[in-house]
């Protein structure tokens, strides 16, 4: 398989673009080695490409499955490993981290969240990207292992469900603060940080 690489590319007319929609993105970062972390036989570590904190990778499986929905007992066993190599990537650093899934995930493949719950980011910008990682919109890695494990499958997420979590007010992960925006709520959280 050859290896697509999209750093560095122009904007010139004639640069490569990736083929496809914008949310195969993640396959393309598979292949990139500035992005690439570390990999193992069924799992490839990247860095976000759009982190929204000071730490946040992406654990995917190298299989073909294009999200939480498709998912099934047959995968548990590759739930609990990325789930493994999310732990060992946690304890390279001293930072608090949150592991789990988008319950409606934006970019298809399989992919796993590991991210500090700093939530320090230039790329952290909207409402969205915030209710998306501090509400049960963000499912944890155990939760999720639990559903499949239960009942075989994840139930799709009601749209109702889905835009009053995405649009629920602000307020700090850490302490009772209610911003009024986002760069008020951003910063908030450096008062957080030792």
């Amino acid at each position: 398989m050859s290896k697509i690489h999209f750093n560095g590319i122009s904007k010139a007319k004639d640069a490569v673009k990736p083929k496809g929609n914008w949310s195969q993105g993640l396959v393309a970062s598979m292949n990139d080695p500035d992005l690439v972390v570390d990999q193992d036989s069924v799992t490839i570590t990247i860095k976000d490409k759009y982190p929204k904190a000071k730490h946040h990778f992406l654990i995917m499986s190298k299989e073909n499955i294009p999200g939480i929905m498709s998912l099934n007992k047959e995968n548990l066993k590759l739930l609990h490993h990325m789930k493994s190599v999310a732990d060992k990537l946690c304890s390279k650093f001293d930072d608090k981290f949150k592991i789990g899934y988008h319950s409606v995930p934006s970019m298809q493949r399989l992919h796993l969240h590991v991210i500090s719950d700093d939530f320090v980011s230039p790329c952290l910008k909207t409402k969205v990207h915030w209710n998306s990682f501090t509400t049960t919109f963000f499912m944890t890695s155990d939760d999720l292992i639990r559903a499949i494990d239960d009942t075989g499958s994840i139930s799709k997420m009601s749209k109702q469900v889905h835009k009053e979590l995405i649009n629920t007010p602000l307020k700090c992960h850490k302490c009772n603060f209610v911003p009024k925006t986002m760069p008020n709520l951003k910063e908030h959280l450096l008062s957080h940080i030792k």
